[in-house]
Formats: C-alpha cells, structure tokens, sequence
C-alpha cells in the first residue's frame, strides 16, 4: 500500500470519529428521527470530498478501494461522467410531494464501484447512466410509506427497501449530449408498460431496455419485472438499513 492510500485512510479514520461522537451527540439530544421500530444509524465513514481525491493523485476507483465496502459516497464526487435528476427532492414525481431536503446521491462503496464500471462500458457504446434516485434514508422510507402506504408502489418501512441500504438505484440511459432514451414510460410509471417482460413495445424502446438491463446485470445488479428503471446490487441485500442524512448547501 503506498503513503497516499495510507494517508487517505488516516483521514478516513477521522471523518468516521467525527461522524461517530455527533451521531451519539445528536442521539443524546434527542435529535436522530423517530419511528415505528429500531433502525441503526450506519456505522461507516461518510466520505464525499472529491477534492482530498485530487491531492492525492489517485483516481475516484483507487480512492473507493482504499475504503470499505460499506462506507457510503457521494457519486458526484467520484465521477462527473453521471448525469443526475433526484426526483424525490422535487415534486415531480408520483408522491406529488418532496421528501428530500435537498438532491445528492450515495450509494456503499461497492454499489459505486460496480456503476463506475458499467457506466464507462457504457460510455464506450454512446450513453451514460442518469440518476433518479439512490440510496434512501429510512425515514424518508416512513415519509414516502405516510403519503402511499401500499407495498405495489412504496416498500413497507417495517421491512425496508434496498434503496435504504445503499445497495439500489433507479436509473435510466442518455446520450453522451444528455439526451434520454426513449424507455417507454417516464419513470415510476406503475403499469404495465413499464414491465420488463412486456414485448408489445416499439423495437428502440426494447433495445434501449435491453442494453441497460445487460448492461447492469453485467456488473451485478438485477432488477424488478415491474420496473425497468429500479436496479439492486446482488450483494448489497444483506447490508443494514441506514438512516444518516447528507448535509444539504
């Protein structure tokens, strides 16, 4: 291991004590939301300082294999080959209601490594991945379940959704000039023409489906019959349910 990636695990070290004593603090003071049944505040270190990347001289991919698998990032702060439209911190979407404080987008560390990857197997073919959510906090969760509290559209907090495990984005593809390709429906569209499985679909739209669908399941997420914009990392199911919230500008 060189002294860059050694350095950079230092301060790793003391972003995570100071995340760890506020947490507690905030815990202490009552400030930490409450709900229905316990939920674990994560564990790991939030990084999301692109510019500590830079002073380093280490590309975004060495950065995230010098952390844990489970630290949350920021995946702005390792790529501006994303493009992002966070739905749920506006009201556009079928909520009708804004349910983030403000838009960003985290995802564990190996849920970013592996959309690095598929998104630069992308980029050599013409088009690049574009956000409408990642990962979700737990009470966000609760605050979506409090407006539509039905499992078909929003998935019981009690239970959980991957997207509160950092392990779950939903997505769509466009162009390298930021055009978005022709899916078939806007997403969260909840019907049937929105079905993987639905083959009554103009040719371009199941071959954009397709290549996103290969594309993802090639660096080892899966998706939902009912939805082709939602993909999970295979991996990520078995991590803990999150509930730290980013700070917003």
């Amino acid at each position: 291991m060189n002294r860059k990636i050694q350095g950079f695990i230092g301060l790793i070290g003391v972003v995570f004590i100071g995340i760890v004593v506020g947490c507690k603090e905030k815990k202490a003071k009552g400030e930490l939301p409450m709900v229905s049944m316990p939920i674990e505040i994560n564990k790991d270190s939030i990084v999301d300082k692109q510019k500590v990347v830079q002073e380093l001289s280490i590309s975004p991919y060495e950065a995230l294999e010098a952390l844990s698998d489970t630290t949350f990032v920021n995946l702005a702060d390792y790529s501006e080959d994303f493009v992002f439209d966070m739905r749920y911190a506006t009201e556009n979407n079928f909520l009708k209601a804004k349910v983030y404080d403000c838009a960003e987008c985290y995802t564990r560390v190996k849920t970013a490594k592996a959309l690095l990857l598929a998104n630069e197997d992308l980029m050599k073919k013409g088009f690049k991945i574009k956000f409408f959510d990642c990962y979700r906090p737990h009470d966000v969760q609760f605050k979506m379940w409090a407006i539509v509290p039905n499992p078909q559209y929003v998935a019981n907090p009690v239970r959980g959704s991957i997207h509160n495990k950092g392990g779950a984005v939903d997505i769509t593809l466009v162009t390298l000039e930021g055009e978005e390709l022709d899916m078939g429906t806007d997403f969260d569209f909840f019907g049937k023409r929105a079905y993987h499985d639905n083959l009554d679909l103009p040719p371009t739209v199941l071959n954009n489906r397709l290549l996103l669908k290969q594309t993802m399941e090639k660096y080892g997420f899966w998706s939902i019959r009912t939805e082709w914009w939602h993909y999970n990392l295979a991996s990520g199911s078995n991590d803990e349910i999150a509930n730290f919230k980013w700070e917003c500008p």
